[in-house]
Parts: C-alpha cells; sequence; structure tokens
C-alpha cells in the first residue's frame, strides 16, 4: 500500500498532469490536421500518435497516484 501523498505533492503531481492533458490535446489536433492532408508525412504521424500514447500512459499513472488506496 502507498503512502498519501503530501499536499505540495499532490498539487505538483495535479498540475504536471494538467500539463499533459494539454499536451495530449494539442496532440489529438496535430493529428487530425495530419490525416487530413494527403501529403502528410506518415513517420511524424506515426511519432504523434506515439507520443500520444506516451502521454496518455503518464496520466493514467499521475491520476493512480493521486486516489488515495481504498482498505479491502
Amino acid at each position: 500500500m502507498s503512502q498519501p501523498l503530501n499536499p505540495a505533492e499532490q498539487s505538483r503531481l495535479s498540475q504536471r498532469m494538467a500539463v499533459l492533458r494539454q499536451e495530449h490535446r494539442d496532440l489529438d489536433a496535430a493529428i487530425e490536421r495530419l490525416q487530413a492532408d494527403i501529403r502528410a508525412d506518415e513517420l511524424m504521424l506515426k511519432r504523434f500518435k506515439k507520443r500520444k500514447l506516451l502521454l496518455k500512459d503518464q496520466i493514467a499513472w499521475i491520476e493512480n497516484a493521486l486516489i488515495p488506496d481504498q482498505p479491502a
């Protein structure tokens, strides 16, 4: 069982999650624009998608860290 986070750490993680979510939204918009362009660079599109998945994993990890453990 993990220890509860102190308020400063909780605030830092919440701010980090907000930044990651914004980057995730920005990448989503960029991916949509690239997919609409026939001449789009496929390698760049793949990199954006991979980065978006990484951000999703990081956001999920932070959400998990912010949710207190519940006793069984």
